[in-house]
């Protein structure tokens, strides 16, 4: 059975709205049983209980503050995407007190229950991490494990020459 959009809006409304509290039950509840995350900076979470982490113990470790507004959600055929523009405080010892601000389109697989399959983005994070205060040499890292993280995938092969 398919979701409308209106569902769609309200699934990730409700995931950006319990990440950015620190309610990480409330953001595994949203996933199906293996459902997966795909974070940037963290890496994939795989199942509700390492999701919950994450959110609980990964990203209310190292930020506060959180802001995460979807916008334009749209779905069809088991697939949706919201762009979104996210912020929040850095408690990061390198930059304690900054503010990160990133923007992004969010793509997200559920199931026909309703329920996330699989959440990744597409960021732009070398703003955020300016914005935090990275020197340049580090966010070069961050892009160059980007980039290999895109060659990785079965959809850039014909890209890559």
């Amino acid at each position: 059975m398919e979701i409308s959009n209106t569902v769609f809006a309200d699934l990730v409304n409700g995931l950006a709205a319990a990440a950015s509290k620190g309610d990480g039950n409330g953001v595994a509840d949203l996933f199906a049983e293996n459902g997966e995350y795909h974070d940037v900076f963290y890496g994939t979470f795989t199942g509700r209980a390492a999701i919950c982490d994450m959110i609980e113990n990964y990203f209310h470790r190292d930020a506060s503050e959180f802001l995460w507004d979807m916008h334009d959600p749209v779905c069809h055929n088991g697939i949706g995407y919201a762009r979104y523009v996210f912020s929040y405080s850095s408690s990061l010892p390198d930059c304690e007190g900054r503010r990160g601000m990133f923007e992004g389109v969010a793509i997200v697989k559920y199931d026909d229950a309703g329920k996330i399959v699989e959440y990744r983005e597409v960021a732009e994070s070398g703003v955020g991490l300016s914005l935090l205060g990275f020197s340049a040499e580090r966010i070069a890292r961050f892009l160059a494990r980007e980039a290999e993280s895109l060659r990785a995938r079965s959809e850039s092969s014909a890209h890559i020459r």
